[in-house]
């Protein structure tokens, strides 16, 4: 259809709106932001429908920058409880081997609409687990994700260093470099989208330092090169991870992240939080990027990370829910709450504001995943965006509606809109029946738990 014929809609005067000059609203065509209306004016386009928003806060649409959406099929898991990383996984990797396609399609349709309903519309899933039921994991992800119109990013995970070679999966989760490095260009060639306002693209994510060969974190980062994709890792997320590298490798885990040629602005990594000042200078020299993950960070006991030191030295930040079984939960506006507050015991209650969450969760996460087509409210961009009503009784008696989503705990968006179509209807996903979508996913998790024990 041509912009001729699009509607335009006047989303009209949010009772606030993170952004400038857009205090009358935001005007839409299409899937692109048209206008922004300024405090005292009115809309220059011939308007053809108006949302009254009134009584909603008006964000753009958040971007989550790492999750594992089969993780939702494991969550609050007995023998997992209570653990730190290491031996966490160690508990879950003999659970997940025993994933089969059809949970892979549940668990992603439910992650999805989990983050959808918090006002998250576009999202990186990190999926490192192909054992032989699974080599079509992130096609099933793709087709999940056109299903409910969300923007994605799918990370081709990988794990080849099994335990039998000193890492930490059990040998039947790993794969060849061979067929890591042919799948992931077949999935590059097949779903990856390079225009703007693509839906669905693919980067390249190997599991870990714990977790791979040092040669195919090398062929990786060239093969990415190659097809101009983004690479993706976890790093430095806890000091067991740290002395693994030293043990293994003989290097800190940024002297092996750049040993393998990683160090690159292409380059955005999970949790980053066990950096010491020359390492946070030099991941900052080169651009790398780094995913908070506050609630999972908590969860593990993993630590806080350095997030205005890495800003300063040059790295962007930006935020992830993480996998559900290590958050339990894949709520996008939560997690921004958790990052302001986790950040704040470091730095101080005056250097991280609301805004600064809100930042690190829409401009900031883009940023990680290379677009500049998303993550703000601005003429051109893609219309992507998420309103929260304050109803319920934990906003009553609040004065700033912005500060108040965050600060009163907001927990699900209104109205959401991905490329111009609203996705989200009064808190409800549009011709979804979410009950019949947990009826499903609880039974994947209880057969799964069956599998894990025989």
């Amino acid at each position: 259809m041509s912009s001729k014929t699009q509607s335009i809609v006047w989303i009209k005067k949010p009772l606030a709106v993170f952004a400038e000059n857009a205090e009358v609203g935001v005007v839409i065509q299409g899937e692109k932001i048209l206008e922004l209306v300024p405090q005292g004016q009115s809309p220059k386009s011939q308007i053809d429908e108006v949302y009254d928003a009134s009584d909603s806060v008006l964000l753009p649409g958040l971007i989550n920058t790492h999750h594992h959406f089969y993780q939702t099929l494991t969550r609050a898991y007995p023998e997992a409880l209570n653990k730190e990383l290491f031996p966490w996984l160690k508990s879950l990797y003999k659970v997940w081997a025993n994933i089969q396609p059809e949970m892979i399609s549940v668990s992603t349709e439910l992650a999805l609409s989990e983050l959808l309903l918090s006002g998250c519309t576009t999202a990186s899933d990190h999926h490192y687990l192909f054992p032989s039921q699974l080599e079509s994991a992130i096609d099933i992800q793709v087709e999940e994700a056109k299903k409910l119109g969300m923007r994605v990013v799918l990370t081709r995970g990988s794990m080849s260093l099994g335990e039998k070679d000193g890492g930490l999966p059990p040998q039947s989760v790993v794969q060849t470099k061979e067929q890591i490095l042919s799948d992931s260009e077949r999935l590059i060639k097949t779903h990856h989208d390079k225009s703007d306002g693509a839906m669905i693209q693919i980067a390249l994510a190997p599991c870990s330092p714990f977790s791979v060969s040092t040669d195919l974190m090398i062929e990786t980062a060239e093969l990415a090169k190659q097809h101009d994709v983004r690479l993706h890792t976890h790093l430095a997320e806890t000091i067991d991870e740290e002395n693994f590298c030293l043990e293994k490798f003989g290097l800190r885990t940024v002297d092996y992240l750049e040993s393998v040629g990683w160090l690159s602005d292409q380059t955005w990594l999970a949790h980053g939080i066990h950096f010491n000042k020359e390492e946070i200078q030099k991941l900052g020299q080169a651009g790398v990027g780094i995913c908070h993950c506050p609630t999972s960070n908590m969860m593990l006991a993993s630590g806080i990370c350095h997030s205005l030191e890495l800003e300063e030295a040059g790295s962007i930040i930006g935020l992830g829910v993480d996998g559900s079984a290590s958050n339990d939960g894949s709520n996008m506006i939560a997690e921004l709450r958790q990052a302001m507050y986790l950040q704040r015991l470091r730095y101080g209650a005056s250097k991280i504001t609301h805004q600064k969450a809100y930042h690190w969760a829409t401009k900031g996460s883009a940023a990680l995943l290379g677009r500049n087509d998303i993550g703000e409210i601005a003429v051109g961009k893609q219309a992507d965006l998420a309103l929260f009503k304050l109803d319920e009784m934990r906003f009553s008696g609040s004065h700033d509606a912005l500060a108040a989503l965050l600060l009163c705990g907001a927990q699900k968006a209104d109205r959401v809109m991905v490329a111009g179509n609203w996705k989200v209807v009064d808190g409800c996903i549009v011709g979804q029946d979410s009950s019949e979508l947990i009826s499903r996913h609880s039974d994947a998790a209880k057969q799964l738990r069956q599998l894990s024990s025989i």
